[in-house]
């Protein structure tokens, strides 16, 4: 009989002995015991020589002569590391600013500014057409007076009343001349992509046509999906410096508050 913990054993179950297998392992490997493996040269993120000397100048100041090597390799990774962390906290920030939730079942939109936006841009142009078609009906009138004795006003209206009737012939005309010019154009006619080894531009990326392989009027065999671009703006980066304790206060936060 067995114990449970031979049963679970598949180990030993398949007749394999772990502790020779182990030093026989160790054995044909044993020149890579003990050996630091590296798989590529540690280049530091910063130019060694000017960050060498900029970190002498503020040592000198506070009476330290002799930085080694090892800070600046230090210090460069360190900002490195800075800058990755800043970049991808940004970064969400951005992600989340760009996100809809219109067509989310879980979200009610309350109130759309953009359309009450569009209405008052509505009402101030149909006040400014109706500010323009009255003074348009005073010039009109003045141009139709036949006083005798016109006085230096009724002149000037009807000076404006001339120019005015002259601009809207001169828009009539130059429409007139936009119609028939798109008339004997004719209709656009799409250009079609018969010949091989072109390039089909779409909407989601580039397509090429195979010489050998397309004929005439095939679709592209490979769709090259475009790279999402992820575009990043001030107003992204000062939201991250006021959530973050080391530039809540600082003066690079005032000063982007400035532009």
């Amino acid at each position: 009989y067995r114990d449970d913990d031979d049963i679970n054993d598949v180990a030993s179950m398949a007749g394999v002995n772990l502790n020779e297998e182990s030093a026989r392992i160790m054995a044909t490997n044993s020149d890579l015991v003990g050996t630091q493996i590296q798989s590529c040269k540690d280049e530091p993120f910063l130019a060694a020589i000017p960050l060498h000397k900029r970190i002498l100048e503020t040592a000198k100041k506070l009476g330290i002569t002799d930085v080694p090597a090892e800070v600046v390799t230090f210090i460069s990774h360190a900002t490195q590391s800075r800058l990755r962390t800043v970049i991808e906290k940004v970064t969400v920030i951005t992600q989340h600013r760009m996100e809809s939730y219109k067509d989310d079942e879980w979200y009610e939109q309350a109130t759309d500014v953009r359309s009450q936006l569009k209405f008052f841009e509505q009402l101030e142009r149909l006040e400014k057409q109706r500010k323009d078609e009255q003074e348009r009906e005073i010039l009109l009138k003045a141009a139709k007076s036949r006083s005798r004795q016109e006085d230096p006003e009724q002149a000037r209206l009807k000076q404006k009343a001339k120019e005015m009737q002259q601009q809207e012939l001169a828009q009539m005309r130059q429409r007139d001349a936009n119609l028939t010019a798109l008339a004997a154009i004719g209709p656009r006619k799409k250009r079609k992509l018969d010949s091989p080894g072109l390039l089909a531009v779409g909407g989601e990326g580039l397509g090429v046509c195979g010489g050998s392989q397309a004929g005439a009027g095939t679709p592209p065999s490979r769709q090259y999906a475009r790279q999402k671009i992820t575009r990043v703006n001030l107003r992204d980066f000062i939201f991250y410096m006021e959530q973050e304790r080391e530039t809540s206060r600082s003066l690079l936060l005032y000063r982007a508050l400035l532009k």
